[in-house]
């Protein structure tokens, strides 16, 4: 049987790989799986996305599920309604950072989280098999639209951090939503906790006119322009679902996901010692390094906050995070959450007395290079075997594609996407040049093993 679910979810191009029809009977499979019960539905801000919001309702509805249409809304927020009004399940129509052409559907357990790999598997094989039988006429399910969804789950968010101290250091805050649902959310939030906030980006709009919606540092160049020209304190950048947060210092400097995580992780174990974290194997080893200077423990995961979510829940940690800037506070909720991660960083600065630049430089330096390379899904395996080939006789991990290791702390991370047709390079060392040394080599081997094997 062939898999449908991805890293993160089911994507693909709209009305290429992901049409209507699909979604409608992919949402009758979700149905059967909740077995006709309670199911939140949201969507983020892609110009596709009534169009599959309407498909796959269409669909729970058909089997009997009754549907809390939440409309509009971050991709966190939707997990929160489904834990705290205690649903079967949830159901999102996004692609989170995936480029504008794309779109796709999110399925969420009761507690919020996406499904584990052996549920999403379930799925599948009902949606292949498509041996259920619609409900009659008066057994179609019910779909009401929900209200306070955003506010409840920022009334949440806020309970988690401490409102007093954050809004006496009145901090000024730029936000940058890229034309996303966190629109909807970060700004408001921010300014309920005393910031000034000035937004950029901040219109939803499907076809993302501002910048790409992977909020990486080739994509920010607008964001630490106004963070400068505003004088601010910090600068948040979202992805287009809004359950990623990139920051920019008072500098303008942008910080990648797993130092700002690092941070993050220093404070909650400077409160919690001898914790778990849990955090994938794309992670910078920074963060083992301060997990041990605390009595910690990192536990790795393959690639994916799905991965991160389920291990959390099941050993009982409070704390995960990705390299992309995925923070995951179980205290709130155990998923990647956008704001919440906005806020907690707000919570350290304002403890701290400092600066975002001043905090990051306390932290063991390694530098980071990240690129991808196209390659056709039918492929990623026959290249996948090849590089365990190359890799022969070094240390090497295989937890999730292939993590070389060298005898100078060095190391790459090659592997292939679960939700577009390229492979993915991470590579830490000491110095950029040696990271970018890696990642050139990788990237030809990749490409010269996609020319043999197409």
């Amino acid at each position: 049987m062939s898999r449908l679910f991805g890293t993160n979810g089911i994507r693909g191009i709209v009305n290429r790989e992901l049409t209507p029809s699909f979604v409608l009977e992919l949402s009758e499979a979700v149905g059967v799986y909740f077995n006709g019960g309670k199911v939140a539905l949201g969507c983020d801000g892609r110009t596709s996305s009534p169009m599959f919001m309407d498909a796959a309702a269409s669909g729970l509805l058909a089997v009997g599920c009754d549907v809390n249409d939440l409309g509009l809304a971050p991709t966190p927020a939707v997990q929160y309604n489904v834990k705290a009004s205690n649903l079967d399940g949830g159901v999102i129509i996004t692609a989170s950072h995936n480029p504008r052409e794309y779109n796709g559907l999110k399925v969420l357990d009761r507690s919020g989280v996406e499904l584990s790999r052996d549920m999403e598997v379930e799925v599948e094989k009902i949606y292949f098999e498509k041996s259920w039988v619609k409900s009659d006429w008066k057994g179609i399910g019910v779909r009401k639209r929900e209200i306070n969804v955003l506010e409840n789950y920022m009334e949440s968010i806020k309970r988690h951090v401490d409102t007093d101290r954050i809004r006496r250091a009145k901090f000024r805050v730029v936000v940058d939503p890229a034309n996303g649902v966190g629109a909807l959310v970060t700004p408001k939030l921010l300014e309920q906790l005393g910031c000034k906030v000035h937004m950029i980006n901040g219109n939803i709009d499907g076809s993302f006119p501002s910048r790409s919606p992977e909020p990486t540092p080739e994509n920010l160049r607008g964001l630490v322009e106004a963070v400068k020209s505003f004088g601010a304190d910090l600068g948040v950048a979202h992805d287009g679902d809004a359950d990623r947060s990139i920051f920019v210092d008072e500098s303008g400097r942008v910080h990648w996901g797993d130092r700002t995580f690092a941070v993050i992780m220093k404070f909650f174990l400077e409160r919690n010692p001898g914790e778990t974290v849990v955090t994938p194997v794309s992670s910078s080893q920074l963060v083992e390094e301060i997990a041990k200077s605390y009595g910690g423990r990192v536990e790795w995961t393959k690639v994916g906050a799905v991965e991160v979510s389920w291990r959390m829940l099941k050993i009982g940690a409070k704390l995960g995070g990705e390299e992309n800037g995925g923070v995951l506070y179980a205290p709130h909720l155990a998923v990647r959450d956008g704001a919440m991660t906005a806020c907690l960083i707000l919570n350290i600065m304002a403890e701290a007395g400092r600066n975002l630049s001043e905090i990051v430089a306390e932290l063991p330096s390694y530098q980071t290079v990240k690129e991808k390379v196209a390659c056709p899904n039918d492929l990623k395996q026959k290249v996948l075997e090849k590089l365990r080939e190359e890799a022969s006789g070094l240390r090497v991990e295989t937890i999730d594609g292939v993590k070389v290791w060298f005898e100078d702390g060095s190391w790459i991370l090659v592997r292939p996407s679960g939700t577009e047709p390229v492979y993915r390079f991470f590579a830490e060392a000491k110095t950029r040049d040696k990271a970018a040394e890696l990642v050139s080599k990788y990237r030809s081997l990749v490409q010269r093993y996609v020319s043999e094997t197409n």
